[in-house]
């Protein structure tokens, strides 16, 4: 018994390739997203999208327009790529840093319109490390939000960026969800989403504080994508394991990167904690300049800006000779690799045994800011004298002191109360009890004075901020810290 012929109708439409039924743009700028500005301060979107059959041939023209909905300068309707087959695609040049955007397609003689609204064009900063980075802050006294900062969040979502930025347990890396009881990953979700961000107690870091100051120094849109994870180690940031993609944490940041448009503004990195082991320590130097060699060459961007913290404090007296390590090794770098730069925290807060408190979080963020403003900004005029902050130049005996000279102090050196920090060691790395006083001299403001009892050991060396969790306090009148250091030489 044949078909009818409605039957046949019916299965040919089922067959048929679909036909674009309204303008759309499938390949564009997210809503909420921050894309990142060139070096003159302007980016080019790329967007692609369907049309209906009718418009074939017909050119798809677009506009950029900014929050009022008045065309930007330029950018009003303009000509892209003619329809073939319902696609078209085109390319805007030169959209100007600022927003929020919208960004609207037609077809010419038509008033069929879609859009994106809401984007902006600045600058995109990579969080990456482990748990300081991610922050463990206490949920008090936040840095609050503002609309043109944005956070490209763990779940892959442009979101508003608010404290706390890292959410790992409904990331869409699987790197980063937690174990259930029967020991297999888990993305929370639901009701046990819910109820772990209601009783969520800490989370605060130093990325939004950043970003705000960095607002305010540029008048430039923000744009954070967070890709920290606390306790992590080199290993597990490998970059040998990026073919693991959301398996591995360099796979994730990878992947991220390419999510938000492959291209950004520089790298915010916080880590070595975890490498500051017997087993691990000899490894770290060649791991820490491989892992940023390796983001440079895989983002396709040689001169990356790469910016990291030294290792701070943390309240425990197991393997203080590796901890001082790790920042030695820290302390170094930045003056082997072309655009890099550190700032220290071993002078700073904490909020639990291990964790950067909230407010120094803040103070942090201004270190950062106050670096990056004078080497990657010299169109701000009033970040040009800036400088990094305490150096160690040179020790030197003088009779019965021994004199510490720094490089890069803005102002003069300062610290709060009675100055600590300073330790004398023998060529083993033996604390020798000869200092019984510290102070910055009032003549210059770039030395510190140590007092010195009894005769030093040949090969005596001077440490700042030794052992793990030291009081240490000096920095300049910039709130630029020294960095924790030693051994150094003392020259006779």
């Amino acid at each position: 018994m044949g078909m009818s012929l409605r039957a046949v109708a019916f299965l040919t439409f089922l067959f048929l390739p679909l036909q674009a039924q309204d303008l759309k743009i499938n390949i564009g700028p997210a809503a909420g997203s921050v894309l990142q500005r060139d070096n003159d301060g302007r980016a080019d979107i790329k967007i692609a999208g369907t049309a209906p059959r009718t418009s074939l041939n017909k050119f798809v023209e677009a506009r950029v327009a900014n929050e009022k909905g008045d065309p930007l300068p330029g950018k009003d309707w303009q000509a892209l790529e003619r329809v073939k087959n319902t696609a078209w695609s085109g390319l805007l040049k030169g959209v100007p840093q600022g927003g929020p955007y919208s960004l609207e397609v037609r077809v010419a003689g038509t008033t069929s319109i879609d859009a994106i609204k809401d984007f902006y064009i600045g600058d995109l900063w990579l969080l990456a490390g482990q748990s300081n980075m991610e922050g463990v802050g206490d949920l008090a006294d936040l840095e609050q939000p503002d609309p043109r900062i944005r956070s490209f969040d763990q779940s892959d979502r442009w979101v508003l960026a608010a404290e706390p930025l890292h959410q790992l347990v409904n990331a869409a890396d699987r790197v980063h969800w937690r174990k259930d009881k029967e020991g297999n990953l888990k993305k929370l979700e639901g009701q046990d989403l819910e109820q772990y961000v209601a009783n969520r107690k800490k989370g605060a870091g130093l990325g939004l504080p950043f970003a705000k100051a960095m607002l305010q120094r540029t008048g430039v849109p923000i744009g954070l994508l967070p890709c920290a994870h606390g306790g992590t180690s080199m290993d597990q940031w490998s970059p040998a394991l990026k073919d693991k993609q959301g398996d591995s944490l360099y796979g994730a940041t990878y992947r991220r990167f390419f999510a938000t448009g492959g291209r950004i503004r520089g790298i915010l990195w916080y880590q070595g904690e975890s490498d500051a082991s017997p087993k691990a320590v000899a490894a770290f130097p060649e791991k820490f300049e491989k892992l940023i060699s390796a983001f440079r060459q895989d983002f396709l961007q040689p001169d990356l800006p790469f910016y990291y913290v030294q290792i701070g404090r943390h309240v425990n007296y197991t393997n203080q000779a590796e901890w001082n390590a790790v920042q030695e090794v820290q302390r170094k770098l930045e003056s082997r690799i072309p655009k890099v730069g550190m700032v220290p925290a071993v002078d700073l807060s904490l909020d639990d045994g291990i964790h950067i408190s909230t407010a120094d979080h803040k103070r942090l963020a201004l270190r950062l800011a106050n670096q990056i403003a004078h080497d990657l900004h010299p169109e701000l005029e009033k970040f040009r004298p800036y400088k990094r902050g305490p150096r160690p130049a040179n020790a030197k005996l003088e009779g019965d002191i021994v004199r510490v000279l720094f490089a890069e102090v803005n102002g003069k050196l300062v610290s709060a109360g009675r100055l600590g920090g300073f330790s004398i060691h023998d060529p083993l790395g033996a604390p020798v009890p000869a200092v019984f006083r510290a102070q910055i001299d009032p003549r210059d403001g770039n030395s510190v004075i140590l007092s010195i009892s009894g005769k030093l050991p040949e090969g005596a060396t001077v440490h700042y901020a030794a052992g793990r969790d030291p009081y240490a306090n000096l920095n300049d009148e910039l709130d630029m810290g020294a960095p924790a250091f030693g051994p150094l030489p003392i020259e006779r």
